[in-house]
């Protein structure tokens, strides 16, 4: 992409995104997800009615006299935004293409992490890890996001979704908001990274489809290609068997993804690229936070 063009698409979704995380993201994301951890701050005496499972043993024992563990709230979090940069983003149909859609929602979530005094960092990947973005604060690192967001290259075309997992939970041994954000089509199994990340760190999942991922046009002869492979074949689109299998399909891989999903009690939020993402991570922030 040409510098100038870059410059004009960075400042183009800076503005956007930081105008829907200031005055609609706000309150939804403190809500949802501030003062979900709880960090030690001292020890104390041991009172009338504290939590006997709080009691520091070793201090105790120093002492000869029983003390507490006092915990405080968390005020900032660190916040990671793992981002799904396959070649099957590039994908669109209908609506924009994929990777515009992820990087409005991811450039959203890290504007409405800063907004709220929280670090933000990224991690870029496909079948392996393409590029990882420590945490930090500031306008600086929010602008260095979107810039890789809308122009990072990959250098591998597939889909591991366990591979970003186990990656990010051994890289980053503090508690961390996370989300996701993938088409999630991926034909690994990423169930076991998945619960082992979601014993450390709080993850929401957000998918990004096209509707065309689920659903097959009635258009005749079609040469379809599947873009992390490389693999294409001629398919009648006219019988409505191959249009049904193809339903079917896709239809059993969101319900193994979902199953996965609940299963490792993940919030997730599935969007298609011709919708108002607003109004979809709007919806999952208010369940969030109601709880």
């Amino acid at each position: 992409m040409e510098a100038n063009e870059l410059l004009k698409r960075v400042r183009k979704i800076d503005i956007k995104t930081r105008g829907l995380s200031q005055n609609i993201f706000a309150g939804e994301y403190h809500t949802a997800f501030k003062g979900r951890g709880m960090t030690f701050s001292e020890v104390r005496e041991y009172q009338y009615g504290d939590d006997v499972r709080d009691i520091d043993w070793n201090v105790t024992a120093r002492h000869n006299h029983p003390y507490v563990k006092v915990y405080e709230e968390e005020r900032e979090l660190t916040v990671m935004l793992l981002v799904d940069v396959s070649r099957s983003r590039l994908f669109g149909a209908v609506g924009e293409e994929k990777r515009e859609m992820i990087a409005e929602i991811a450039a959203t979530l890290a504007y409405s992490a800063i907004t709220n005094n929280d670090k933000i960092g990224v991690i870029f990947f496909s079948d392996k890890i393409e590029k990882f973005i420590p945490p930090k604060k500031g306008k600086k690192h929010i602008l260095l996001i979107i810039r890789e967001l809308l122009d990072f290259t990959p250098e591998s075309h597939g889909t591991d979704i366990s591979v970003v997992l186990r990656y990010f939970t051994d890289a980053l041994k503090k508690r961390c908001t996370t989300f996701l954000i993938s088409d999630f089509i991926d034909s690994h199994d990423y169930s076991k990274q998945l619960t082992i990340a979601c014993n450390r760190h709080d993850i929401i999942a957000v998918q990004v489809y096209d509707k065309r991922d689920a659903s097959l046009p009635d258009v005749g002869f079609m040469r379809v290609t599947d873009l992390e492979t490389g693999a294409s074949r001629w398919i009648d689109t006219s019988s409505s068997k191959v249009r049904k299998t193809y339903n079917k399909w896709w239809y059993e891989r969101q319900q193994a993804m979902t199953e996965t999903l609940r299963h490792c009690r993940v919030d997730f939020a599935s969007i298609a690229t011709d919708e108002d993402f607003v109004q979809s991570l709007m919806a999952l922030f208010k369940n969030r936070g109601v709880r």
